[in-house]
């Protein structure tokens, strides 16, 4: 599809000092230049970086003796799920969330793993430190196009990537000497139940949704018959 051709002109970069810290407020005027010759007023626009800018989710996945496909699950605290506030919500909410989101394994693309090898490598890295699981590169598939998560906030990529693997060989995750990783729990979902997890509000993380309904298309649930 064809978008409005609608220009930004950058005026001026008022982004403060850098500081210590995961990510980096970006504090930019611009205005737009629109496909009619006209121009807006200018305006400050706010947004954030990272040096690992982009990311992977893998969804790990096998058979059980049923043919049911199951997938594997890790728990994670995000803090700014802990600190939201309850009254800020539209609608009650049903369950404190205490910071804590059943998701799929994902992490950071770090700046030397910026090419197409570089995120396989990512892929193992990840799979390894949070499910405890080492497979060779050349078994992981990509699951569908990436897409962009925030983009009103911050240009993060994320690559989606399938694998299947052997949960017997699974062994202790290596974890990443994150705090926050510390007693993370892995579960092994059937793929139907993981999903029905997600349409009840269980399962609220987003890309997860998005890569199981990939894998759901890909795969099916169960083992063809």
């Amino acid at each position: 599809m064809d978008f409005p051709r609608i220009e930004l002109e950058l005026l001026e970069d008022l982004t403060p000092p850098a500081e210590a810290g995961f990510l980096r407020l970006i504090r930019r005027r611009y205005r737009a230049h629109y496909p009619d010759g006209t121009a807006s007023a200018a305006f400050v626009y706010d947004l954030v970086d990272r040096p690992a800018i982009d990311a992977v989710v893998l969804v790990a996945h096998y058979l059980d003796h049923d043919g049911v496909r199951r997938v594997f699950l890790r728990s994670c605290v995000r803090p700014p799920v802990a600190a939201r506030d309850p009254s800020r919500s539209p609608h009650p909410e049903r369950d404190p969330l205490h910071g804590t989101l059943w998701e799929l394994p994902a992490g950071l693309v770090e700046p030397s793993e910026q090419s197409p090898a570089g995120l396989l490598h990512a892929a193992q890295r990840e799979l390894a430190e949070e499910l405890g699981l080492s497979v060779d590169a050349t078994a992981f598939r990509e699951l569908g196009a990436s897409v962009f998560p925030v983009p009103a906030m911050i240009a993060e990529r994320l690559y989606f990537f399938e694998v299947t693997v052997n949960p017997d060989e699974r062994g202790e995750p290596s974890l990443d000497g994150s705090a926050l990783e510390r007693f993370g729990e892995v579960r092994a979902l059937a793929l139907d139940e993981a999903l029905e997890l997600c349409r009840k509000g269980t399962l609220m993380d987003g890309k997860t949704e998005l890569a199981l309904r990939r894998l759901m298309e890909r795969h099916g649930s169960r083992r063809a018959p």
